[in-house]
């Protein structure tokens, strides 16, 4: 089957400025962007509109179906797919055509993604992210002796053997990379957010497996000190980021490391954490690194850091989606944040064929109304989105 979208401005996923069209799709990979058009099965007419290239969140909680840690933990994994299965659904009607769920998913949800029985993004997973005891996902309380033990976004490993047993396990069922706690963070209870957390050796065996498998790793971390830790010991993205600093970020720059930052979820926990019932310790944390977080991104762009886009965010907060694109557009610009979310995240993930509108790649693409370098609104805008998924036209 062919497409065609005719009469509409292109922005590659690249480039500073957009181009003119068409563009001809062919069994699902572009074939041809600019130049005459070409007969097709189908046309679409985007006149006074823009083709982007689908966007990729690099940082997208499917199974984070709530604030409550402990909760996500407490409830059956069927019920968390079953809610995880919306979420995906609702992602993709804003145009995300691919996203990295960094603490969650399983064979199960892959399988019925690709056996198309729910409508999803490329769905990109890392089973439950590997934290520490008392480590960021440790979900219980100081005082507390219960256990979330299903693991179903977050397992609690110590030990450099017992961590290669679980990183290999994720690589026999299918997982795309692996996710590691590398210091405390906003919303688990009794782990400071500064502190780095596993040791060189545990955090070394995690990513030398993965390299193995021709995979990588990707750290929560917020500081300086747990960023450095984490890229000491061969670490490929750094996921939030907040508290970085300029020597910290030449250093991710010497060493190849992604900043993925989340400015979306500590924007929607500010103004409604209060409303969903956070608790106090987890709110007073996520004012230590609200702020920082665009900072971090400055300083990260200052070093030559490749800076993805992600956006975190747990429970009902998932309706900020956009919201990210906004707050990442006003720290860097339409054109950079847009580059952030299309072919950096790309790169990120090693599907260069994704993240962008060129020849030989996979025609996942976005058509937003009117040109979003002049009037970036449109790219947060809910109204009149046109979603094309492996050159298919979704409704």
């Amino acid at each position: 089957m062919s497409l065609s979208i005719i009469n509409g401005l292109v922005f590659d996923g690249v480039s500073d400025d957009l181009v003119d069209g068409p563009v001809h799709i062919v069994d699902g990979r572009i074939t041809a962007v600019g130049g005459a058009p070409q007969p097709a099965d189908q046309v679409l007419d985007a006149r006074g509109r823009t083709v982007l290239p689908g966007l990729i969140d690099a940082h997208c909680h499917a199974y984070g179906i709530d604030l409550d840690l402990l909760r996500i933990e407490s409830v059956p994994l069927s019920y968390v797919a079953l809610v995880a299965a919306r979420r995906l659904a609702g992602a993709l009607r804003r145009g995300f055509t691919t996203v990295r769920d960094p603490a969650g998913g399983d064979a199960g949800i892959a399988r019925a993604i690709a056996e198309g029985l729910l409508p999803s993004p490329r769905y990109l997973w890392t089973g439950p992210g590997l934290s520490q005891t008392g480590g960021h996902g440790d979900a219980r309380a100081a005082d507390s002796d219960l256990c979330g033990c299903s693991s179903h976004s977050v397992e609690v490993v110590d030990g450099v053997d017992p961590l290669r047993r679980a990183v290999r396990d994720r690589f026999r069922r299918g997982a795309h990379a692996i996710k590691i706690m590398a210091s405390g963070g906003v919303v688990s209870l009794t782990d400071p957010i500064r502190v780095p957390q596993y040791s060189a050796e545990e955090i070394r065996a995690v990513t030398d497996e993965a390299t193995r498998r021709d995979s990588y790793v990707a750290a929560h971390a917020y500081s300086p000190e747990a960023i450095r830790h984490a890229i000491g010991n061969g670490v490929r993205s750094i996921e939030h980021g907040n508290l970085l600093d300029a020597d910290t970020a030449e250093a991710m720059s010497d060493a190849g490391v992604f900043l993925v930052p989340t400015l979306a979820a500590y924007d929607a926990m500010d103004r409604r954490g209060a409303e969903l019932g956070m608790a106090p310790v987890s709110r007073a944390k996520n004012r230590e690194v609200l702020d920082a977080g665009r900072t971090a991104v400055e300083l990260a762009r200052a070093a030559g850091v490749r800076v993805g886009f992600g956006t975190d965010l747990m429970g009902v907060l998932e309706d900020e989606q956009l919201n990210g694109l906004r707050l990442q557009v006003e720290v860097d610009g339409p054109a950079t944040a847009l580059r952030s979310a299309t072919s950096v995240n790309a790169d990120l993930i090693r599907r260069p064929d994704l993240g962008r509108v060129a020849e030989g790649c996979v025609a996942d693409l976005l058509i937003i109304d009117g040109n979003p370098l002049d009037n970036p609104s449109a790219l947060w805008s809910d109204d009149h989105r046109t979603v094309i998924q492996a050159g298919t036209l979704l409704d």
